[in-house]
């Protein structure tokens, strides 16, 4: 790669990436006094490394080279998949984890990456005769690992893929036959998700965020509380480590999925705001390399990566505050997780890949 190359790196892109990823070791430092947190603190640090050295290895590999792998890593990842639901260590109802013994992967979170990079090198390379059999392929290639996803179950999961990949559909540009006929396959599987797809607890999860007040000590348990960890922040926070709902263990979840209600409540509404003001410049940052990206493969796995951020965020932010029902979805970057981590660093190391030889320097 030419000198010049390391030159174009978006440096405040990585800037980003790595305070949120602070932020979410400080967060998880803060609630982690006894020994099982302190194992999850000392995981998450080891994972940020790992992450940051797989982020810089794919910002120097030329991201092109990855089109070519895309079937290979579908087959592989739809495999993982296969063996969760066979092998997988079930926590919480719900088996989504492989137990490598040195670490616990979580092949759905991997998946996002390997969709957004399937449905990028498909849609390019047909996107000048894009026809209908492409059309239901395309489809077939998202709904195939949403299924195994569902039977997890990780109802929250499936929903991003299927964000992702719709997403990646619409802006490959395809024709507004399919787009008519995409509407009228969402009505009329929409209806069928709730009879056939959704479990008894998910539908209660669902009834219960309109008011959670009718089960306060059941399946409203998670909002009420999260609810109240957000307000007790008020405007400028508890202090550090000095979260009441967080400290005496009120909060559920705290160091995954409420990590936000965690984070609001020691640093309050001004820290809280600075924090989406993060996840507003990073979106706004992987939008503007979607329209410089050197071709049409770049474009769209650039898009698909800025909806996997935008929706995970919406809807952790979300369920946080009781506005979103409770899903599982971690907040990127913050929440603790290897697979999501380290899944979400190397997609930034691919953004940057992008940026390297984007059509104005043209350095690829």
């Amino acid at each position: 790669m030419p000198a010049k190359a390391s030159k174009t790196i978006d440096w405040v892109l990585y800037l980003l990436v790595l305070l949120l990823i602070i932020v979410g070791i400080l967060v998880i430092y803060s609630i982690s006094y006894d020994s099982s947190g302190g194992n999850i603190f000392r995981d998450q640090i080891i994972f940020a490394i790992i992450g940051t050295i797989m982020m810089v290895i794919f910002t120097f590999l030329d991201y092109r080279s990855l089109k070519g792998l895309s079937i290979y890593l579908y087959l592989i990842g739809l495999v993982l998949l296969v063996l969760v639901y066979i092998f997988g260590k079930v926590t919480g109802g719900a088996s989504r984890w492989l137990d490598l013994k040195f670490i616990q992967l979580q092949p759905s979170e991997i998946f996002k990456f390997i969709l957004i990079i399937t449905m990028a090198s498909y849609l390019s390379n047909h996107q000048r005769d894009f026809s209908f059999r492409h059309f239901i392929a395309s489809l077939l290639i998202i709904v195939m690992p949403i299924i195994l996803v569902l039977i997890q179950p990780d109802f929250g999961t499936a929903l991003i893929l299927l964000i992702i990949g719709l997403s990646m559909l619409l802006a490959s540009q395809i024709k507004k036959i399919y787009l008519f006929l995409l509407v009228i396959l969402i009505a009329i599987f929409t209806p069928l998700t709730w009879f056939f797809i959704l479990k008894d607890y998910q539908k209660i999860r669902l009834i219960t965020f309109l008011n959670p007040k009718d089960d306060p000590f059941g399946a409203g348990y998670n909002v009420l509380q999260s609810s109240i960890t957000v307000g007790s922040g008020m405007l400028y926070g508890r202090g550090f480590g000095k979260g009441f709902q967080s400290q005496l263990k009120f909060l559920p979840a705290s160091h995954t999925d409420f990590i936000f209600a965690v984070f609001a409540e020691e640093f309050g509404f001004i820290g809280a705001l600075i924090i989406i003001l993060f996840f507003v410049i990073l979106v706004i940052k992987i939008i503007q390399i979607a329209k410089i990206a050197a071709d049409n493969f770049g474009m769209l796995f650039t898009v698909g990566v800025a909806t996997l951020f935008i929706f995970q965020v919406l809807i952790n932010i979300g369920m946080n505050i009781g506005i979103m029902p409770v899903t599982g979805i971690p907040l990127p970057f913050i929440s603790s997780g290897g697979s999501a981590l380290i899944t979400n660093m190397v997609l930034i190391g691919i953004l940057q890949s992008i940026i390297i030889r984007h059509k104005k320097l043209n350095f690829g």
